[in-house]
Formats: C-alpha cells, sequence, structure tokens
C-alpha cells in the first residue's frame, strides 16, 4: 500500500461471534483469529485487498474507524496539529515493524494512522 491508502478499518461491536456471524453471513468476509491477535477477529472481503478488524467497543470507540497508512506517524501527527487535529491514541506498536496511533480532526472525526508494512 501506498502513503495515503486506507490499510484498514476497524467496526467496533460488542458481542464479537454475533459479529462474526452478522459480516461473514451478510458481506461473505472471512474473518478469523490471527496468532499474537487473539480476541482480535479480522476481517477479509472477497477482493482480497480491503479488510480490518472487529475491535471491542469501548466509551472512546463507538464509531468505525479507518486507518491511513502513512510514511511516519511522528510526521503526520506533527502536521496534523499543525492543521488544527488533536491526538486521541499517542503512537504505539503493532509488531516489530508496525506502529498505529489516533488522531482527532478539526470536525472531531477519529482518523487511524499506521505505519509499517502490511
Amino acid at each position: 500500500m501506498a502513503h495515503g491508502d486506507i490499510t484498514h478499518i476497524d467496526i467496533p461491536v460488542t458481542d464479537m461471534r454475533r459479529a462474526s456471524d452478522f459480516y461473514g453471513t451478510l458481506f461473505g468476509w472471512s474473518i478469523a483469529e490471527m496468532p499474537g491477535f487473539e480476541g482480535y477477529p479480522m476481517w477479509q472481503a472477497p477482493n482480497g485487498i480491503s479488510g480490518g478488524g472487529l475491535a471491542p467497543r469501548s466509551e472512546g470507540f463507538t464509531q468505525p474507524r479507518s486507518y491511513v497508512e502513512v510514511d511516519s506517524i511522528d510526521d503526520t501527527i506533527a502536521a496534523a496539529t499543525q492543521a488544527g487535529a488533536t491526538v486521541a491514541l499517542d503512537k504505539s506498536p503493532i509488531t516489530d515493524t508496525s506502529s498505529w496511533a489516533v488522531i482527532v480532526d478539526p470536525d472531531g472525526n477519529h482518523i487511524g494512522l499506521y505505519e509499517g508494512t502490511t
């Protein structure tokens, strides 16, 4: 994926089994937990490109969140805050080669940032 591409979409859910059955049946998504990511089933669309995760719903995570691939989370956060955004979640590692963060744009939309290998 290239800089600026949407690489992942998380959907907040309260019941993982129910959500897996719902989305798998409705859209034909393949949904499975990956080793090292237990409790966070990942979905893959039939096109083999689109995908994301079913994540536990929480107070600060009530709407689907798209993740945009960036070359540098640090640089993107600096540019975003200069342009009026705030940081909802600081940069955190996902794996040894990838990280994520969440910014809030001036309209209050939460946008995930992804840096690393997909």
